[in-house]
């Protein structure tokens, strides 16, 4: 168990820093370009160690769905929904919904895998998402603008990020965590090319698609998204889901945010102000409260 909250705190570093390195590749890519290279990059780094022998990737027929279900939540539609979603409404709105992900998981873990969180859980699971949704609302600069069709694909995000969870908590039963993260690797690598590929030929700049790959500045942040964030990433996200319930997991999440100011003002030199303190305290509070009551409420059925 240690293993796996230490792949939760991993996990949620190396996504923290997702954020400053994606701010840096948008001013050259689009957003659905980004994800593609990203993808390919994770794809094509996966396939020479499935190549050289390094892992060894299964394909069990009676075993498709499990597999087939998670790379359809994470990564096609959650990426597809919230690339989308953020282009319609503010930011400070979009990291509000996306916040609501631990607390979708929490009702769809308690439902389909009946693994009830106890009533502190819930406590603590709700304080860390208020952090996040406390430092949004300080940092919008204007009325919400409520556009209900953004609102709709960020809830989409949410709501395929919870299914995800527990699609890769039931993937875990037949699949081992490298397995699953290479065919999520594999499906995103394929949809998201031939979208980004329509997109440059509405643009008619087709021809460019390996030069934007490798523009000056844009090479290394990718390979921090692919190989890092993809591959090391999710391997952690799946390796977690093996081991914990999914509201436990799931709320490692909400430290990449906190990763991701720190790493804003240390490296970016963005300003922190008394919110974003007030709303890291509620997270971690709310992170480690969450873990907590997991272990004492271990420790009450061992010795039952």
């Amino acid at each position: 168990m240690k293993k796996a909250h230490i792949a939760g705190i991993l996990f949620s570093f190396i996504f923290g820093f997702t954020f400053m390195f994606s701010k840096i590749v948008l001013e050259i890519l689009t957003p659905i370009g980004l994800i593609a290279y990203r993808f390919l990059i994770a794809f094509i780094a996966f396939e020479l160690l499935r190549l050289f022998k390094v892992i060894k990737i299964r394909f069990q027929k009676n075993h498709i769905i499990p597999i087939f279900l998670v790379a359809l939540f994470q990564p096609i539609l959650y990426f597809i929904f919230e690339t989308y979603g953020i282009s319609l409404i503010q930011s400070g709105e979009a990291g509000m919904m996306i916040a609501l992900i631990p607390i979708f998981v929490t009702i769809m873990s308690t439902i389909i895998l009946k693994e009830r969180p106890s009533f502190f859980q819930v406590f603590f699971i709700i304080l860390s998402v208020s952090g996040i949704i406390f430092i949004q609302l300080m940092k919008l600069d204007q009325e919400l603008e409520g556009n209900f069709l953004g609102f709709m694909l960020l809830f989409g995000a949410v709501l395929a990020a919870a299914c995800f969870n527990i699609a890769s908590r039931k993937a875990s039963q037949s699949w081992k965590p490298y397995e699953v993260t290479y065919y999520m690797m594999m499906s995103g690598a394929i949809i998201f090319q031939f979208i980004y590929l329509i997109e440059l030929s509405n643009e008619g700049i087709i021809g460019q698609y390996f030069t934007l790959m490798f523009s000056p500045g844009v090479i290394l942040p990718l390979l921090y998204l692919g190989l890092v964030a993809s591959i090391g990433g999710f391997f952690f996200v799946n390796y977690a889901l093996s081991k914990l319930p999914a509201h436990v997991s799931s709320i490692y999440t909400n430290l990449s945010t906190v990763v991701a100011i720190l790493a804003g003002a240390i490296i970016l030199k963005e300003k922190m102000y008394y919110y974003h303190y007030i709303g890291s305290a509620m997270i971690l509070i709310g992170v480690y409260g969450t873990v907590l009551m997991n272990q004492i409420n271990r420790r009450r059925i061992i010795t039952k």
